[in-house]
């Protein structure tokens, strides 16, 4: 099911088959549509390595216990030919352009992590 010009529901899909709950779905529209702006920003494509997670998955692979992943609020990103930092240097220019909703960005080794929480929260992983 497509959500935006770039992104589909599959790719928020959790990893272990889970069914997606309907309030998390809803959740999920808006954080593909924050996505496809950062895509036309970039002009590239965007790989998801992680979407929505069921309370197990998370827990499977260690996600923080109130994660935004659990809420379909949250996805990790890469960017081929950007390195994650470049990216979280796109995405604070996008919000502070006003063009991205304010959220949390998580900075790893090799990708990024976004959410749509709606305050300002910055880290490294």
């Amino acid at each position: 099911m497509k959500l935006t010009d770039n992104f589909s529901k599959s790719e928020f899909d959790c990893h272990d088959g889970s069914e997606m709950p309907n309030d998390v779905f809803e959740n999920v529209k808006i954080l593909a549509e924050q996505m496809q702006v950062l895509r036309d920003e970039l002009g590239v494509s965007i790989h998801l390595t992680n979407g929505y997670r069921s309370p197990a998955h998370n827990k499977k692979v260690g996600g923080a216990k109130n994660s935004m992943h659990l809420y379909g609020k949250a996805c990790d990103m890469k960017v081929k030919g950007m390195t994650p930092k470049q990216i979280l240097l796109v995405i604070e220019r996008l919000i502070k352009e006003g063009k991205m909703m304010q959220g949390g960005i998580g900075l790893y080794n090799t990708f990024v992590h976004y959410d749509i929480r709606g305050t300002k929260a910055r880290w490294n992983g």
